[in-house]
């Protein structure tokens, strides 16, 4: 069976009952150019074990089932459970977990079912979901490379550096955790039902040491936060307004003797300069 023909897709679904659930986000792939390039980004193996988050009919599954040791896909759609069970058939190193992985222990699950593996992820997230997912991936602590399509201006926001207009608070909290990659795009037209915008597959690596140190991580974002909130702001205006506990007075020195002019932005500090920024503001006491 051909996943990605438009034409066996809508077969498929049609003698399953499927219908698609826009309150969901899906969108199932219909270029085969696409999944394969992901799953060859990902630099699989018999060794490696991939977390596969909404495989919709399985058109990804399947080229990450030819490479790696083992598939592990999460889909929060239980009506899919008959189209996954033909379609995955002959794929023993395949496992479909029915539920929401938002409310799932992801590095449990990871512990439990790709022990033994090097894990990582790949997926096509739905767009309603992207952000709060990200960051379980990022938080679970557990994966050493992940290979995400997302909308284009996610990517562009997530990969963003200090200056560019697509900078913002999440670009720091991603770059924090993770060297990004924005790999390649993906034309709406590959995609059933089509989406109103293109998407692009980015590459997150976790990193094993973070990009500086820091005396207080909760300061360090509750500065990057406050920044970003009014971000047409001079920093010293951001931060004493958004942090709390400190003078404007306060504010303008710490930026000062952190080499910085007093009226610059926030969209302009990298993220060593916010750990410059929030570890002086931290010995203030």
């Amino acid at each position: 069976m051909d996943l990605c023909s438009i034409k066996q897709i809508k077969e498929l679904l049609s003698r399953n009952g499927f219908r698609f659930s826009k309150s969901m986000g899906q969108n199932f792939l219909t270029a085969s150019w696409v999944p394969e390039r992901i799953a060859e980004n990902a630099g699989l193996d018999a060794q490696t074990g991939v977390l596969e988050i909404g495989p919709g009919i399985g058109c990804l599954t399947v080229q990450l089932a030819e490479r790696a040791g083992k598939v592990l896909c999460v889909e929060l759609d239980n009506a899919l459970q008959p189209v996954l069970g033909e379609t995955l058939a002959e794929y023993g190193n395949t496992e479909v977990v029915y539920g929401d992985a938002l409310r799932m222990d992801l590095a449990e699950l990871t512990g439990q079912k790709l022990a033994g593996l090097r894990p990582v992820v790949c997926a096509n997230i739905p767009y309603n979901i992207t952000s709060p997912l990200i960051s379980a991936l990022i938080d679970s602590g557990c994966f050493v490379d992940m290979i995400l399509m997302v909308q284009k201006e996610v990517a562009k926001r997530i990969c963003a550096q200090a200056g560019e207009g697509d900078y913002g608070a999440f670009s720091v909290y991603v770059g924090w955790h993770a060297q990004t990659e924005i790999l390649f795009d993906v034309p709406p037209g590959c995609f059933i039902p089509q989406p109103k915008v293109t998407s692009s597959v980015i590459r997150l690596t976790p990193r094993r040491h973070p990009p500086a140190e820091l005396e207080d991580e909760k300061l360090f974002f509750r500065v990057v936060r406050a920044a970003f909130l009014q971000r047409r702001k001079t920093l010293v205006n951001a931060l004493t307004a958004g942090l709390g506990g400190y003078s404007k007075d306060d504010i303008k020195q710490v930026i000062i003797s952190c080499g910085y002019d007093e009226r610059i932005r926030g969209e302009t500090l990298d993220i060593p300069g916010f750990a410059k920024v929030a570890n002086t503001l931290a010995a203030l006491g």
